[in-house]
C-alpha cells in the first residue's frame, strides 16, 4: 500500500505479519509438535497418535532424536509467532517534497531499540539505493549516502 501526491509519498511496509509467515509458523509447530508425541510415546510405550503406529519406534535412539527435533521446532516456531505478533519490519517510508524531509520508521524486537526512526533532510542526501532480492529468502535492503558520510542502512 502506499498514497501518494504531488508533495508527500508514504510507503507502508507490511513486515512480519504476511500469509506466508502465518503458514510456515503453523506447519512448524504442527509438525515439531507431532515429532515430540511420537517420541513421548516411544518412551512411554503407548500410542499417543491414533494416526501413526509409535509403538515400532525404539525410544533410543529414534525416539529421543524425534523428541529432540520437536523441541527445537516448537522453539523455532515459538519465535516466528512471536515476530508475527510483535509485526518486526513493519512500518513506512516518507518522503515529504515540500518540507524536504525523509523519514523512515520500522519496528524492531521488543527492547531498548523497539521503534527505529531515522530523519534526515532531502538536501543532506546524496542518493538512494535500494537492493531487492526475490526468491525463497527475499530481502530488501535500503542505502542512503549523506552528504560527508558513509553508506548508512
Amino acid at each position: 500500500m502506499s498514497y501518494r501526491s504531488e508533495r508527500i509519498w508514504v510507503e507502508l511496509i507490511a513486515g512480519s505479519r504476511k500469509t506466508s509467515n502465518f503458514c510456515w509458523a503453523f506447519i512448524l509447530f504442527l509438525g515439531s509438535l507431532g515429532f515430540l508425541l511420537v517420541g513421548i510415546s516411544s518412551y512411554l510405550g503407548r500410542n499417543l497418535l491414533s494416526l501413526f503406529p509409535s509403538q515400532q519406534i525404539l525410544f533410543f535412539p529414534q525416539g529421543i532424536v524425534m523428541s529432540f527435533y520437536g523441541i527445537t521446532g516448537l522453539f523455532i516456531s515459538s519465535y516466528l509467532w512471536c515476530t508475527i505478533w510483535w509485526n518486526v519490519g513493519s512500518g513506512y517510508d516518507r518522503f515529504d517534497k515540500k518540507a524536504g524531509i525523509v523519514c523512515i520508521f520500522r519496528w524492531g524486537f521488543p527492547g531498548k531499540n523497539r521503534r527505529i526512526f531515522l530523519r534526515f533532510l532531502m538536501k543532506d542526501i546524496q542518493s538512494i539505493r535500494i537492493e531487492v532480492k526475490e526468491g525463497i529468502s527475499t530481502r530488501r535492503i535500503l542505502y542512503m549516502e549523506i552528504k560527508y558520510k558513509k553508506n548508512r542502512v
